[in-house]
């Protein structure tokens, strides 16, 4: 899908481009490729004399070689977006390039911008600058606001997080804790740690390439300052991924805990009867050697009820020692 966005009346607009005839109606300042067809990506190439390379939305392309200027002026930059899906969590890989030398033929250049599938941040984006006139002004205000809706967007993952955390905190901490339970618990939190680690990686994604655009020295003051105040919101979500580490840690510790708890329960009713039995064994053993006691022989024919009843109360002795003790709650 190849999108282009325009700018009239300070509002963003968009037109779906369908066909290489459109694109000369138009004067984007934002080109978006979603999931691009070969035509759609040689449309772009002749019209704009653009063209990504192969490896550009690749996820094993090395860290030193996302962010660089090419001789011609233009700035390629592949960031990752955070998608907070609960069944499938993801980062998109998106490769821009920031094209500001054709600012004569296109006023305020155009950031051209490709990625496998639909991303939230860009819908964010879109929807702002459809509702707020003046919020974005040039190409380079584009990339900005994708990036601070990136950070914005990870501090509200963030805040579900910690709601899916107080829940699971409200299953652990009530002590009536049983293995399904603790089960399902240990799922939820692994869930969000697995979130948790990808937003720490999303936003120290986004940091690099916000302090990138810094050191290129193509933003304005203003844009410049608005550069820095990402940073800022960046560096302020460390401390809260940070402690949702810590709390994650402690719910897992715990939650193992009460699995501790249970297993050592069942373990301690086969120790209080292996020790109950011990005795009722014992004079078992006993009278059960080929030798002729006296209370036997004196007691005839009530022998065998005397070593039955001797056999029980062997056993009961220990167990009322062991209620009383509290052992058998």
């Amino acid at each position: 899908m190849l999108n282009i966005f325009t700018l009239a009346n300070g509002r963003l607009f968009q037109e779906e481009i369908e066909s290489l005839e459109e694109l000369s109606r138009f004067q984007p300042i934002w080109v978006d490729l979603e999931a691009p067809t070969p035509e759609e990506k040689r449309w772009v190439k002749q019209y704009y004399g653009l063209s990504f390379p192969e490896d550009a939305t690749d996820e094993d392309i090395e860290e030193s070689a996302r962010f660089y200027e090419e001789d011609n002026g233009d700035l390629h930059i592949r960031s990752d977006f955070l998608i907070a899906d609960e069944d499938e969590p993801r980062t998109v890989r998106v490769a821009f390039i920031l094209n500001l030398l054709n600012a004569s033929l296109k006023s305020h250049g155009v950031l051209f911008s490709i990625h496998d599938e639909d991303v939230p941040v860009f819908r964010l984006v879109r929807m702002r600058a459809r509702r707020a006139p003046g919020l974005i002004e040039d190409a380079k205000e584009v990339l900005l606001k994708l990036f601070d809706a990136d950070a914005e967007y990870s501090a509200d993952t963030l805040e579900g997080i910690y709601e899916a955390l107080e829940k699971a905190s409200a299953k652990v901490l009530n002590g009536q804790v049983t293995d399904e339970l603790a089960s399902e618990v240990l799922g939820q939190i692994a869930r969000q740690e697995d979130m948790n680690g990808r937003i720490r990686r999303n936003v120290m994604d986004t940091r690099r390439a916000v302090s990138f655009l810094m050191r290129s020295r193509m933003l304005n003051a203003g844009q410049f300052e608005e550069a820095r105040q990402i940073l800022r919101d960046i560096e302020s979500l460390d401390s809260h991924t940070a402690f949702l580490f810590d709390k994650i840690n402690f719910l897992m510790d715990a939650t193992v805990g009460f699995i501790n708890i249970n297993q050592n329960k069942i373990i301690k009713i086969f120790s209080v009867a292996s020790v109950a039995l011990l005795p009722p064994t014992l004079v078992a053993s006993i009278y059960g050697m080929n030798v002729r006691f006296p209370e036997i022989a004196w007691l005839g024919d009530l022998g065998y009820p005397y070593v039955v009843t001797v056999m029980i109360a062997s056993a009961l002795v220990p167990m009322l020692y062991f209620r009383k003790r509290g052992w058998l709650r």
